[in-house]
């Protein structure tokens, strides 16, 4: 997070670090409400959704009477979190309802990782066709059935270890998700193994744009694109997975889609946030960085009863803005951006 002694400092090492990353997503778990089958506008799980490699959850929330075609988003919490808990704090239902779309809300307990994290920096579970990567797609695939989901507005969001997975799965599967959102996370496919998940977390890794975005390119050889948009909010006083994070994200999924590290426009939002949206040659936002001055590692929420207002504080969920709304936002929820994916069929198509 070698033989003798030195392996032994370096794993404990490793383990203070992923620890503390845990200690940052910290919050007291609560299991969501058990049903086979629930109403439609309660939040629920769902206990059979089919091939489940990885040994996940599934729990779900759309509003009622939600229209066939509708958009579908999977949130992704932090270590040591929950479906529950980031459902109650996140604000995303206050959108479901607002705009109307379905959530699925995966979750990963400790017979998978200690602390409750999914597994973003393990080659052999956040890839591709294997373990949680395949077993969240699987997710999408049964929401999108039971809802009758747009298959070109599926979208996907996570905090810290949920937003590592989000950017690999982002990498993995193209031609599911439209677009991501990556809050306080790691880049695509930074680490491959446990041991390496430290050095992602703390340090710059000293990699180009281009070397950025080949690890996205690597992850699905021969993929023709569209690729998904990314959004990506970080907090200047992380110290847990530090803001480097958001640079290197910015680098790495600006050169997947084709465009420069200069922001084609900035502004600046409530508390001195800075958004920087970075336009394809058609002036089309496909990427956007959200720099919250002076927040440590979590997720930004903003209580209040305002359109952009939501979420309730707690344990690493901070007082700044409502990223949830800039976030829906950006996917084009509100109707106020095109629909970003025209070529793809979402999860129906992906072979893997």
């Amino acid at each position: 997070m070698d033989l003798s002694t030195r392996h032994s400092h370096r794993t404990r090492r490793t383990l203070a670090v992923v620890l503390g990353l845990v200690a940052a997503c910290l919050s007291v778990f609560s299991p969501g409400v058990p049903a086979a089958a629930a109403a439609a506008g309660t939040f629920h799980q769902v206990i059979d959704f089919g091939p489940n490699p990885g040994n996940l959850q599934m729990y779900e929330y759309a509003p009622a009477d939600l229209p066939p075609g509708a958009p579908l988003v999977l949130a992704l919490h932090g270590c040591t979190q929950s479906a529950d808990d980031y459902y109650a704090h996140s604000g995303w239902p206050k959108y479901a309802d607002r705009y109307g779309f379905a959530l699925v809300f995966p979750q990963t307990t400790a017979a998978n990782n200690p602390l409750s994290c999914f597994s973003w920096f393990d080659a052999a579970k956040d890839t591709g066709g294997r373990g949680e990567a395949a077993s969240l797609v699987q997710m999408v695939r049964h929401a999108m059935a039971q809802y009758g989901s747009d298959a070109h507005r599926v979208f996907v969001t996570g905090l810290s270890a949920g937003g590592g997975m989000t950017a690999d799965l982002l990498a993995d599967y193209p031609d599911v998700f439209a677009a991501g959102s990556i809050d306080s996370g790691l880049p695509a496919h930074c680490a491959t193994t446990p041991l390496q998940a430290s050095g992602c977390q703390l340090s710059d890794q000293h990699l180009t744009p281009a070397q950025w975005g080949d690890k996205v390119r690597n992850a699905r050889p021969g993929y023709a694109g569209p690729w998904p948009r990314v959004a990506i909010s970080q907090g200047t006083a992380d110290l847990t997975v530090r803001p480097v994070n958001a640079t290197e994200l910015r680098d790495q999924w600006t050169d997947v889609l084709g465009v420069g590290q200069t922001p084609s426009s900035t502004r600046s939002l409530p508390g001195g946030t800075t958004q920087s949206t970075y336009n394809d040659a058609g002036g089309r936002p496909v990427v956007e960085v959200y720099s919250i001055p002076g927040m440590p590692h979590g997720l930004a929420v903003s209580p209040g009863t305002g359109t952009d207002q939501c979420g309730t504080t707690g344990t690493y969920y901070r007082d700044a803005i409502c990223s949830s709304y800039y976030t829906a936002a950006f996917f084009g929820l509100d109707g106020s951006t095109p629909t970003p994916r025209t070529e793809h069929g979402g999860a129906g198509e992906s072979t893997r």
